[in-house]
């Protein structure tokens, strides 16, 4: 696999599509990451980091419904950053996903960030996805 996080972003849209509640996802320390800055903006319910010693681990994530129309919390996930083509973005060019309304994960000298935070912060880095 050369691209993990697009493969973690296709595991979540695929289980989506599928109304799933639960999907496992292989562990690692950047998917951790965005999975604990989807769960600060409510885009999925919960989830669990099961760490095995000396092996990968799983992520095990809870998605998000509406209790009466049945309808995911997340509409869109989007790969904007892959390993042939790195973008990176500074703090004047920060993208805003639906006029502010969705959110970019950006990596940051200072961590797994959303584009408010690191706006807030004064930092820029890689778009790794945007999320709505």
């Amino acid at each position: 696999m050369t691209d993990p996080i697009a493969d973690y972003l296709t595991r979540l849209r695929n289980a989506i599509k599928a109304n799933h509640r639960i999907v496992e996802i292989p562990s690692s320390k950047l998917k951790k990451e965005i999975t604990k800055v989807l769960f600060e903006k409510g885009y999925i319910l919960n989830y669990k980091f099961d760490d095995v010693q000396n092996h990968q681990g799983t992520i095990k994530i809870a998605l998000k419904y509406h209790p009466v129309t049945k309808a995911p919390a997340i509409k869109y996930l989007e790969r904007i950053s892959t390993p042939g083509l790195r973008m990176y973005s500074g703090v004047s060019t920060m993208p805003r996903v639906i006029n502010g309304l969705g959110v970019a994960i950006l990596t940051t000298s200072k961590g797994v960030m959303t584009d408010k935070e690191a706006r807030k912060l004064n930092v820029g880095g890689e778009v790794l996805c945007y999320v709505y």
